[in-house]
């Protein structure tokens, strides 16, 4: 633990009127009974760009099908939801901007880019 992190730590015991040692171990029951949660709250950097990169392929296989519809629509076809998926994918692609802002200021130390 840096002295950042020690210093939250002792901070955040101190407002919940708790010794050190008591507001740690609350902390780690806490965490202990919902694994779950708990490994989406940790997860480390590594994972989270793992993941945004992981979406940034599938967008990029989106891309890729939105092309071969285009050539279908120029070929006389019938999209007749067209518009109501690309809204969906352009949501996605908003959702991953705005995750990948987060990520960079909280990496900054900031408020997002």
């Amino acid at each position: 633990m840096n002295d950042a992190e020690y210093k939250r730590f002792t901070d955040a015991a101190a407002q919940c009127q708790m010794t050190n040692a008591a507001f740690l171990a609350y902390a780690v029951d806490k965490a202990a009974r919902d694994l779950t949660r708990t490994a989406a709250e940790i997860a480390t950097e590594r994972e989270v760009i793992g993941e945004l990169f992981a979406a940034r392929r599938h967008l990029g296989r989106i891309h890729g099908l939105f092309n071969q519809v285009a050539k279908a629509l120029n070929s006389g076809a019938d999209a007749p939801h067209l518009d109501a998926t690309a809204q969906a994918v352009l949501r996605v692609a908003r959702r991953m901007e705005n995750a990948a802002d987060a990520l960079l200021a909280h990496r900054d130390g900031g408020a997002a880019a």
